[in-house]
């Protein structure tokens, strides 16, 4: 009970009067309402009021210590006019009669009035109980009993459910045993009145009501006065619900969750006083009603009084664990709604329980008797349990198909088409309503031939003969001799143009001539590797000399490791391998080492950003010892796809000097129809809070705001009509997710329209084990598989035979893939037809809008920086591992910033020299505590610190993640939600702290924008609970973890003053606009750089709850420690950049503040989009550029 202090309580009307009041915290809220009628002239005016608390009704037999009442809050006084049923009804029947039109309204108003009537009448029957306990019983505030009228009440109000509220109110807490005894004379009192499965509004046993319905009766007492026909076990089971429901309460109120262990300790304690009710029996009510009462296995972070009542099954020597750790952090819940709550679970149990006795109904016979065994009863829950699963299963997949069949004209016809009839096919069919925006006609290109060199080997021409080649391309020829003239060479030409000959064909001649000469192939995926060994080995065929070769990778058993090292002499690989095995043990491939003459290096248009760092130095490392201790120098064949810088890219990632480009393309090409598909529009009506929302399918226009039909669907249906139709298909998706939602959805499509061919369909992505992908390619390539779903992983060079369509979902992220992805489709010299399926978002949208933007643009340029410090800093540890540095000898291979990097490196305890040798001859040697330090840099992550994810009940690892990502994508979720975490990041710019850096020269600089160092700093404060499919957050918890640092680099350009002062003249968010800014600037930057990815940038964002100052200035920033180069290769364009987001702000016809995501809203927002505001990004933007243009 709560201690009898004096409390201050302030009470208001709804016409702003107020009056104060000190009251014992042991008062009623009728006795409180007593006084106010002596005090407040509102009460003394209105004889009739409720008081109101945070909009709940107070209950007048309610003490005043029940309700949180903090300083500050308020009661709120609502007068309220009675009026007698019968007058309701004659004032009904009046209004009636003279207007018939105003029925609704006065039918709703007797609604509301018989409403009101109902409460003022609950609350009157709660005075007379407490007027007759003050009566009979002077001591009611003593806890533990029951009054005479009190138990009358609570059988009364039986017809509308137990009165949770009187119990909770009479329960003694906090209570150190389980129940207590004071506690176990409440509760038994309380489940005397419980002992039937009655109406809970009529009051009358539903079983009886049933059977007299059934013996033709009106479901009267028609059996002797016996008018309840439960069986005594369902008594039991009722008795245990009721127990378990307040039970629940009773613990929540005390901060502690109800575990097997309470339950038990407090039917025990029930036990002594006549209860007879067992754990077994709350077992059976689990098995009733799965979705209402739950047992668990572990401890489920619940902090709200929900609807399902959860227990959680642990042994009695943990029962502490599930304590609640923080119960200081739960705020205070009236009991009124935890009542309601209770009320609720009540009438969801009978509703369950009735719904299972319904099923056993044939069994009540005409004796007025049961003959239903609990047994019976569990069965049938089961059972409607299943079934209602399954139909629920059924009606999805029927709703799901006729929305298919009727809305799109899904084909049903096999008939074989050409790549090019099916454009027609499409615009008539499931393209009819305007999704083909644009088809662009990409005509045939002749072949340029020449013969084959004279200078050739008999060898060679027989290997060529054997392969049908009886002439060579253009590019062909002149890369072979290029290559045998010892020169670096790249072939950049377009896909399918034969560049596998370029270098096969010289490495192989030298390999076949010289007996000791070794070659090293390094390919970015491990199925590129496997296609050009099975290209290796029939060209081998031709010659009559040893030329024993292999792949060494991954997926390469260790007896066949021992035997490449020691006989291969063409050495097949990737950057990992080289870097995590070959190089760290070079003595092991000292034969190879020392006879190295030729490095392919295939797709090389794939080594650019965080990997084509790692990259360049790995092959730099390969070159030192190459020179160092092997004495080799060998050549270097770069294939790359057609790109704007491929000699300046190869030069680079290799450290050459120079590099022979060939480039005009020999081969012929056939036709392309490249049709770009846009999904439907379909209007759509959106609140203003929806329109914000970010949804990458939606767009908007005018006042109307539209919603896309789903891009994925229609990609599903395309696939589903190519392969229908006899066309081989690739259908390239941007993740993993996506191609088996892709693959899914199709198969779907043709188990209706052509089941034949549901399994000539498969996936093709990252995590398949070797084998499973060696029989994918071997299948499509046999003709078994007509169609693929595959990630950008068959984008590369790989042969798969004759492929007539590609499906591009969504913008792959640059004009070179996209080329690339779209060259696999039309070899053999047949036409091939290529559809981009666009997004929702600005990116594709713009495409969609501006086709000659897409069609008209350059390839783009890659980009390395091969002197990113951080990634240096690994490779010159590695490297030292594997040979001592010398700054005199290596500078050439890792630049000018060696002696800086060593000398940290030194600090830091990798490295040491001899001190008594000369500073300008010193060798430094490792002595760094890891054996093999290149194991611990991963090369396709710039970040060095990882973390492994656990399942604990399982000990086993799920997979290893970034520090950066660790904090805010690693949290628990279930089935039924995911997590979103709650944070706010510092961009620090280091050099660049004053707004407006004065100029060093009298040089006009082309743009203000400058590249800086800059420090990153995240603060995770909270994070979300949100439901799946309905996206709502449904609870927030708060976190304490470290912040996470890094140096990067930031690009950005400052917003003078006076555009501020013009923004807040027109009363537009100046935060707002900036973020807005930075949003558009970023989804442009994809337009002009072919080396960011969409985790390679991200934007200064502003939290919302964040008041501290926000600089002005537009910002984007390298997102990995050290950065990746990007934000330094977007200076110079940052002019551009803002031309193009002001033209995609101009151009974007939504009409709310927030934008939409053609324009500012962006899935890579930390913010989630808020704080943003277009008209002001638009005003910032304009006067950026004018500020530029000066």
């Amino acid at each position: 009970m709560a201690e009898d202090t004096e409390k201050e309580i302030q009470v208001r009307t709804l016409t702003g009067e107020s009056f104060t009041i000190c009251i014992s915290s042991n008062s009623t809220i009728e006795d409180l309402k007593l006084i106010l009628k002596k005090n407040f002239s509102p009460a003394i005016k209105s004889v009739n009021f409720h008081l109101f608390f945070k909009g709940d009704k107070m209950r007048l037999q309610s003490q005043i210590s029940s309700y949180y009442i903090e300083n500050g809050e308020f009661l709120v006084l609502v007068p309220f006019v009675k009026k007698q049923s019968c007058q309701i009804q004659k004032c009904y029947q009046a209004e009636n009669s003279e207007a018939s039109s105003n029925f609704p309204a006065s039918a709703s108003t007797s609604k509301i009035a018989d409403s009101a009537w109902s409460d003022i009448m609950d609350d009157l029957s709660y005075l007379r109980e407490a007027v007759a306990s003050n009566n009979d019983n002077p001591d009611t505030s003593k806890l533990g009993t029951f009054n005479v009228e009190a138990r009358k009440n609570v059988e009364c109000d039986e017809q509308k459910g137990l009165s949770y509220h009187l119990v909770l109110n009479t329960l003694q807490y906090p209570c150190k045993d389980a129940i207590g005894e004071q506690n176990c004379e409440v509760f038994t009192k309380f489940l005397e009145s419980v002992n039937c499965l009655s109406d809970m509004r009529r009051g009358y046993c539903k079983l009886f009501h049933k059977a007299s319905l059934r013996r033709g009766g009106m479901g009267s007492d028609t059996n002797g006065g016996q008018s309840c026909m439960c069986p005594a076990w369902l008594k039991t089971i009722m008795k245990a619900f009721a127990f378990l429901n307040s039970f629940s309460a009773f613990l929540y109120l005390q901060c502690k969750k109800t575990s097997t262990p309470l339950l038990e300790e407090a039917l025990s304690e029930l036990g002594k006083f006549g209860v007879k009710l067992g754990i077994r029996d709350m077992e059976h009510l689990s098995l009733l009603c799965p979705k209402l009462i739950c047992f668990a296995s572990s401890v489920v972070e619940k902090t709200s009084f929900g609807d399902i009542l959860l227990i959680i099954n642990c042994s009695r020597n943990h029962k502490d664990h599930v304590e609640d750790n923080h119960p200081e952090a739960r705020k205070w819940v009236r009991i009124s709604k935890i009542a309601s709550t209770l009320k609720k679970r009540e009438s969801l149990f009978r509703t369950y329980l009735w719904q299972a006795f319904e099923r056993l109904l044939p069994k009540v016979g005409h004796d007025m008797t049961v003959d239903i065994l609990l047994e019976d009863l569990l069965l049938s829950a089961k059972n409607c349990d299943s079934s209602e699963s399954e139909n629920k299963a059924k009606r999805a997949r029927r709703s799901s198909t006729t929305s298919r069949s009727d809305s799109d004209h899904i084909c049903h016809d096999s008939k074989s088409l050409l790549a090019v009839d099916m454009v027609e096919h499409l615009r008539q069919g499931i393209g009819s309503k305007g999704q083909m925006v644009h088809v662009q006609d990409i005509c045939a290109r002749k072949a340029s031939y020449v013969e084959i060199p004279i200078d050739l080997s008999e060898n060679m021409r027989s290997a060529l003969e054997s392969l049908g080649v009886s002439n060579l391309y253009s590019h062909q020829a002149d890369s072979i001799h290029a290559s045998l003239s010892g020169k670096n060479v790249c072939v950049a030409t377009m896909t399918s143009s034969g560049k596998s000959l370029c270098y096969n064909v010289p490495v192989l001649e030298v390999l076949s001539e010289n007996l000791c000469s070794c070659a090293l192939y390094i390919f970015p995926t491990k199925a590129l590797a496997q296609d050009q060994l099975r290209a290796l080995l029939s060209m081998k065929k031709g010659f009559n000399v040893s030329l024993n070769m292999g792949i060494y990778d991954g997926d390469t058993y260790q007896t066949e490791r021992t035997w490449l090292r020691d006989n291969a002499r063409l050495l097949i690989t990737n950057p990992d391998m080289l870097h995590i095995s070959i190089l760290p043990h070079h003595q092991q491939f000292s034969r190879i080492l020392s006879n190295l003459r030729f490095v392919v290096i295939d797709e090389t248009h794939t080594y650019k950003g965080a990997f084509g760092c790692h990259t360049a130095l790995i092959l730099r490392r390969l070159r030192r010892l190459c020179s160092h201790v092997y004495g080799s120098d060998p050549s270097f064949v770069f294939s790359t796809a057609t790109s704007a810088n491929p000699r300046e890219h190869c030069m680079e990632l290799a450290n050459l000097s120079t590099v022979e480009l060939i480039q005009n393309d020999g081969s012929p090409s056939a036709r392309k129809l490249f049709i770009l598909w846009n999904p439907d529009l379909h209007p759509q009506t959106l609140s203003k809070e929806a329109q914000g929302d970010i949804n990458t399918d939606k767009v908007s226009g005018g006042n109307a705001n539209y919603s896309h039909a789903s891009p994925i669907v229609d990609a599903s249906r395309l696939f589903a009509e190519m392969v229908q139709h006899g066309l081989r298909c690739l259908t390239f998706c941007k993740s993993r997710k996506l191609c088996e939602l892709i693959l899914c959805y199709t198969r779907e499509i043709l188990h209706e329209t052509a089941p034949h061919l549901v399994d000539s369909i498969c996936a093709y992505r990252g995590g398949y084990v070797a084998e499973e992908r060696r029989k994918i390619e071997s299948d499509f390539f046999g003709g078994k598989l007509c169609g693929i779903a595959a990630t950008n992983a068959l984008e590369l060079g790989i042969d798969v035979g004759q492929i007539d369509v590609t499906l591009h979902l969504g913008f792959p992220g640059s004009i070179a893939s996209l080329w690339q992805q779209a060259g696999r489709g039309g070899r053999r010299d047949r036409p091939s037809l290529a559809v981009y399926i666009a997004f929702g978002g600005p990116l594709d949208q713009y495409f969609m809008e501006h086709p000659k933007s897409l069609f008209g643009r350059p390839i783009e340029c890659c980009h390395i920086d091969s002197q990113n410090k951080q990634v240096l800093e690994q490779h010159l540890v590695c490297a030292a591992q594997e040979y001592p540095l010398s700054l005199q000898y290596d500078e050439r291979f890792f630049g000018s910033g060696l002696h800086t990097v060593v000398t940290v490196l030194k600090s830091r305890g990798y490295l040491s020299f001899d001190p008594l040798s000369d500073s300008s001859a010193r060798i430094w040697n490792y002595i760094g505590q890891e054996k093999l330090p290149s194991h611990s840099v991963n090369i396709r992550a710039i970040e060095t610190v990882r973390y492994r994810v656990v399942d604990k009940q399982r000990n086993e690892v799920l997979e290893e993640i970034e520090e950066s990502k660790a904090f805010f994508q690693v949290y628990e979720a279930s089935l039924k939600y995911y997590t979103k975490t709650r944070d706010y990041t510092d961009i620090d710019v280091i050099g660049g702290n004053m707004a407006y850096p004065a100029k060093i020269s009298n040089e006009i600089p082309r743009t203000n924008a400058q590249a800086n160092r800059c420090k990153v700093t995240t603060t995770w404060f909270a994070f979300n609970r949100i439901w799946r499919g309905s996206t709502q957050i449904f609870d927030t918890v708060e976190l304490s973890l470290p912040q996470y640092s890094y140096e990067s680099q930031a690009v950005w350009i400052p917003v003078t003053q006076s555009i501020k002062a013009a923004v807040i003249k027109q009363r537009l968010d100046f935060r707002g606009g900036l973020h807005a800014a930075s949003h558009a600037v970023l989804n442009v930057v994809p337009l002009y750089m072919t080396s960011y990815s969409s985790s390679d940038l991200a934007p200064e964002c502003p939290n919302p709850h964040d008041t501290r100052y926000y600089p002005e200035r537009i910002l984007l920033y390298d997102q990995h420690p050290g950065g990746t180069g990007v934000s330094v290769q977007v200076q110079p364009l940052f002019t551009k950049l803002l031309t193009a987001a002001l033209e995609l702000l101009t151009s974007c016809c939504c009409s709310v503040e927030v934008g939409c995501p053609n324009c500012i809203q962006s899935f890579a927002c930390h913010e989630y989009n808020e704080v943003l505001h277009k008209n002001a990004a638009i005003m910032i933007i304009k006067g950026v550029l004018a500020a530029e243009n000066k």
